[in-house]
């Protein structure tokens, strides 16, 4: 059955909250609100982005569950709020993030064709190609670069691995709104009280996940200003949400793969960084992806750790 026309906004609205893997629809509106809080180019590109990937699915035949849930919206969302963070607020921002949020949606449902007989979800594969691809071939067009330089972390500003409390707790909440590339603590916030209306087990996924990124990377020596900026807190976030409760049971055992599969996120955030650092590109939510899957692929084979029910 295909959606309706009057399915469209609240399915966009919901496209937002799918970006951690939830549909209710007030964690969606916290959640726009948080990007607005971050600011209106956020909110604003990012909305763009997940209307034009929803209506896109849905102008082709998409589902209707997957349309109205928000499945077919949420990686137009980071691709509208990643492409108007590198190239700012410009009329060839614009385009692109319309023609990103196009071939996003093609390409989600491309891996859904691969990936559904293995039980698997595209995830945000499709936001990290689409915005690879881009972010790394802009310097090629004038028009989109415009002289700009490759983005630089907050470590290369202030190096040092010597950790302040601020750095902690602010780390703690930027991991979550990192996911959404907020670098702002309160911002942060706002997001794990979206998570909150989808359920205390999502909020505390979530929040563990973040300080178990910063022990990783403290223990390993990170700099100081990257893990205050939680750049090694939201792939570890996304991943603790997929694992604990959403794809993977809660049980004992669940609970100690998933935080196998956080610490294994964290890890791999600083091997995609230096991969792709030398051509531009980003880390984007790959260690997320490449870890969900995997841990997902193996479930079968383990007797100990089974799929959550649905």
């Amino acid at each position: 059955m295909r959606a309706t026309i009057s399915d469209l906004p609240p399915a966009v609205l919901r496209g937002v909250s799918q970006v951690d893997l939830q549909s209710d629809y007030r964690t969606a509106i916290c959640f726009v609100i948080a990007l607005f809080a971050g600011g209106w180019r956020f909110g604003a590109f990012g909305l763009l982005g997940t209307a034009v990937a929803t209506v896109t699915a849905w102008f082709f035949g998409a589902p209707r569950e997957r349309v109205t849930l928000g499945l077919e919206g949420f990686n137009g969302t980071l691709i509208g709020v990643a492409l108007v963070l590198y190239f700012d607020v410009r009329w060839v921002t614009v385009l692109l993030v319309i023609l990103g949020a196009i071939m996003g949606s093609v390409l989600t449902a491309a891996l859904n064709a691969l990936l559904t007989p293995h039980d698997l979800s595209t995830l945000t594969a499709p936001f990290c190609v689409i915005t690879t691809v881009m972010v790394v071939g802009a310097p090629t067009f004038a028009r989109v670069w415009g002289g700009r330089g490759l983005a630089s972390p907050p470590s290369a500003g202030h190096p040092g691995a010597t950790v302040t409390f601020t750095d902690l707790w602010q780390g703690l909440f930027n991991g979550i709104g990192q996911v959404f590339f907020q670098d702002r603590f309160y911002v942060g916030m706002i997001f794990l009280l979206g998570l909150l209306f989808a359920g205390p087990l999502v909020a505390l996924a979530a929040l563990v996940s973040s300080a178990v990124g910063i022990v990783v990377a403290l223990l390993l020596g990170a700099a100081a200003a990257d893990i205050g900026a939680g750049l090694y807190g939201y792939n570890a976030v996304l991943t603790g949400i997929a694992l604990c409760g959403t794809f993977v049971a809660p049980t004992p055992l669940g609970v100690l793969y998933a935080l196998v599969g956080v610490v294994s996120a964290t890890v791999l955030t600083a091997f995609v960084t230096d991969l792709f650092r030398p051509v531009g590109g980003h880390t984007l939510t790959w260690p997320f992806v490449l870890v969900t899957w995997t841990f997902l692929a193996a479930v079968p084979i383990f007797s100990g750790v089974r799929r959550a029910t649905t």
